[in-house]
Formats: structure tokens, sequence, C-alpha cells
């Protein structure tokens, strides 16, 4: 079912405009530039285990553990033999508290209205409203600036969060915020969205500031817990580096999952009186170190059972593999399950060109031979095939697996290249049952909804409110229901 995104009375008229194709004139340059400097250092770069998630030449922003924004972020890395890190972007829906915020009335929003905050009012301090997935509209409470308070006696654990019964609020003596620490009343079970960010597995990272923006406008309009995956890049890491990172990710997600059950089994203990009372579930599990081997906002806040896989561009292949995956490991990733997956325009390729591939082979942004370069810097020299398994899903060995795929949403634009094979391979999908429409964008171009000079539009806008439309079928509680 191919679903055709027309312009709405509120989007541009002209896509991609003037500006746009200057800027991919000028983008087209830098990148053939900075990939043929990486493919004549690849010699001298290859076989680092550790490996990079980003470059030099990526804007980063900064994690922030408070609500500033509607969003709290933080960094963790999870993996101690590479550089395999992950970005976790909590909304402040988390903090609902049930019944008592749903029995109070609340102005009705759209999500239209829930425009990203920017950079420039990051510090604002204004509420936020939003729907969620169970329906009601809640708020999020006002919150204090971050600042460090003197005399601080609160013990921080490894991943950032206070660990003091006394902080669980994140509020020190002074009265001032350190950033978000769960409490046991004030805690909401949320899906869980891994993110895979773009960037032709040679760029890109999940802490740039394009990649945080979209990150939080997902988190918001879907009412999840996004993990954004900083996965090794190539060529200093070839195939199948940033596959087994995306692996690794939701493997680390199911242990997180078992660490946070058998930690509340630990924390409930028999006080004098003889009550049942809740003790810090973060002090008993640690490694050699002391430091807490449970990721606090996860324990609290995540619900592995509603997990969605999400990739941009090359992203979309990890996500894919990711699902695969997952079909094959069954019940041995519990409580985790993959309930649905979103591909956002995939940087599939094959040897046997299609309609698009030949048309708008000089496309904008990312064109033809600008991805061979990227492809060639990825699959290793001996395994180098435009049929890879890593570039093309449409190869017959793969057949008997489509039908065990999850629900997968196929985002496309008009003037990407890579289009028609997307498409081909959602309607194979389609073929076996598996719910799997297809969302083309008219007048739009590759990484339209996750670019940094095209993350304003109104056309990303509306891509990510149809992403949240149609996840949230599979995420929400009640099960297969439109959350409009």
């Amino acid at each position: 079912m191919l679903l055709l995104r027309e312009k709405r009375g509120d989007l541009q008229r002209e896509m991609p405009s003037v500006a746009v194709k200057l800027y991919s004139v000028f983008f087209k340059f830098l990148l053939k530039h900075r990939l043929q400097n990486r493919i004549q250092a690849d010699d001298s770069n290859a076989g680092s285990p550790f490996g990079v998630t980003s470059r030099p030449e990526e804007s980063v922003a900064a994690a922030n553990p408070s609500f500033t924004d509607g969003v709290a972020t933080k960094d963790i890395h999870i993996d101690p033999f590479t550089s395999l890190s992950v970005r976790i972007f909590l909304p402040d829906s988390a903090l609902d508290q049930g019944q008592d915020a749903q029995s109070k009335p609340k102005p009705r929003v759209t999500s239209r209205s829930l425009d990203l905050i920017t950079a420039a009012d990051a510090n604002s301090n204004n509420q936020i409203s939003r729907r969620n997935s169970l329906g009601p509209t809640v708020t999020a409470p006002e919150q204090k600036p971050a600042s460090t308070a003197s005399g601080d006696q609160t013990r921080r654990s490894s991943y950032g969060a206070i660990t003091d019964a006394d902080a669980h609020n994140s509020k020190l003596d002074g009265g001032t915020y350190r950033g978000y620490s769960p409490a046991s009343d004030n805690t909401r079970k949320l899906p869980v969205m891994l993110q895979f960010h773009g960037g032709g597995f040679v760029a890109g990272s999940n802490d740039s500031v394009a990649n945080d923006f979209f990150c939080r406008r997902i988190a918001k309009l879907c009412d999840v817990i996004v993990l954004a995956v900083g996965y090794r890049l190539a060529p200093e890491n070839r195939y199948p580096a940033a596959f087994d990172d995306g692996l690794k990710v939701l493997n680390w997600l199911g242990k997180q999952a078992n660490l946070a059950e058998c930690s509340k089994s630990m924390g409930n203990v028999r006080g004098l009186a003889g009550d049942l009372r809740r003790s810090d579930m973060h002090r008993h599990i640690a490694d050699t170190f002391g430091a807490s081997m449970v990721e606090p906002w996860l324990a609290a806040h995540g619900d592995p059972s509603r997990c969605v896989l999400l990739g941009a561009s090359c992203g979309s292949n990890i996500a894919d593999y990711v699902a695969r995956k997952a079909i094959e490991a069954g019940k041995l990733l519990e409580p985790v399950k993959v309930v649905a997956q979103v591909l956002m325009y995939p940087f599939f390729i094959g040897s046997v060109p299609t309609h698009s591939e030949i048309k708008l082979a000089n496309s904008y942004f990312y064109d033809k031979a600008m991805c061979m370069l990227a492809w060639k810097l990825f699959l290793p020299e001996e395994e180098f095939s435009l049929d890879h398994p890593a570039a093309n899903p449409l190869l017959p060995e793969r057949e008997s697996m489509l039908k065990h795929m999850p629900p997968t949403l196929t985002v496309v634009a008009e003037h990407d290249w890579m289009r028609d094979r997307a498409i081909a391979y959602a309607a194979e999908l389609r073929k076996v049952n598996v719910d799997a429409p297809v969302l083309e964008y008219k007048d739009a171009v590759h990484e339209f909804a996750t670019l940094d000079m095209l993350l304003k539009s109104p056309q990303a806008q509306a891509c990510a409110e149809d992403i949240a439309i149609w996840v949230k079928k599979y995420i929400s509680i009640r099960g297969h229901e439109f959350s409009y």
C-alpha cells in the first residue's frame, strides 16, 4: 500500500527550494572530499577494535539530564571493548502520576502545536502539554534550572542519576536542580525505541545537533523513550561492526530489563515495624568497581515488551538487520519484543538497477556516485558486492524470513534515487501479510526529515507526526488502536 503524502495547506509550496538546491551542491562537494580523504587514510585507520562513533566535523549537542525542554537526555557507554554508546531521550510524560494526573481536566492539544523547542528556547521553563499513547493529555511540571550546589553530599551513580533515597526528586539541600532521578511515586512505563542515525555508515553520530533535535521530536510525539545508538563508523570499523553494535544494544536492553527486575526484588525489604518498604533499587547490583549496573531511567520507565526500531538512511539497514536477528532469537530476548520498525529512506542498493536508480542517479545530497564511495568504505574489499546482504533486501535467500518480520513502515522521498528498492521491499512484505505501508513525500529529498538544514521544514514535522500515528497502533497498551 503506497500512500502518497500530498502537500498540505501549511506545507511549503516549493520543495526542494532554491536554497536547498544550492546547499545540496555545497554538501556533496564537502562529502565527496571527506570520503576521498577517508579512502586515502583507510589503511592507517583499519583494524581499530575500539573505533569511532563521530567525526570532528559533527556539531555535538550536550546531554541534559533535566527536563528544561520537555525531554531529559544522558549518554551511556555500554561496551567496554568498543566505543559503542547510547543517548537516552526521556520525555517528561514519563512523570505522569497515573490516576491523579488523569482526573484533572487539561486542554486538548494536537501534535501540530508541539513544535520542537529550539536551542535558543532550551532554558525556557514553560509547561508543555502533549497527548500520550494512553489517550489523556498530560502536562509536564515546571522544572528549575540546573546548577551546582556547594557542600553537596548527594552521591551520583556511574549513569549520572542521583542514588540517595533522600534526593530521589533531585532536590538538594539548597533546593537546586541537578538532574532527573526516578522516584517510586511518579513513574510511568513507556515503550522503548531504538534509533539508528544516517550518514552512509561513515558519518553522523547519535549526539549530533541534528540527531538530538530529531530524537527529541520523536520522543515527544510518539511518547516513547528513545535510545539513539552511537554505532562504530567505517572505514575504521567495516561491516559487520555497525550491525553488531545494533544487536548489542538490543541485547543490552534485555539485560537491563532483567537486572532491573532482579534489583526490584532485592529492593523489597522488611522494616523494623514489619511494613514493606522499597529501598534504593540501584544499590544492590554493582560491577567490580561498585558502580551501578542498572540504568535507573530504563528501570523506572522503560517497557521493553513494546520495542520499536527506527532507522534513517543507512540506519534503516541496521534496523532491518536487528529486526531479523530479533526474530531468530525469539524468546531468548525476553522480555524484549520488537513490535514494529520504521525505515526512513533506507540505504538499499542492488546490482540490477531500478527505475529510480537510473533516472535519479544525480539526485540531491546523496547521489548514487557518492553512495557507491560509502559502500566501498563500509564493506570489506573481499566482500564488496551491490548484492551483499547488508545492501540488497530483495535477495532470494531472505524470502523465508519475510513473513516473520514485524510491521514495517517505510518512508520514501520523491527525489531520492533509492526510493524504488525500498518500495519494492515493502511490497514483498505485504505479499506475506506483513503490515508494511509506504509513505511517499512529494517534492522531498533523501533525509528530508533528519538532515540539519531541513529539520524545521513543515514536511519534516509532518513526517514525524505521521510516524507517531502509525507507531502508536503497536505500542498502545490497549493494543492495535489509533491514538489520534
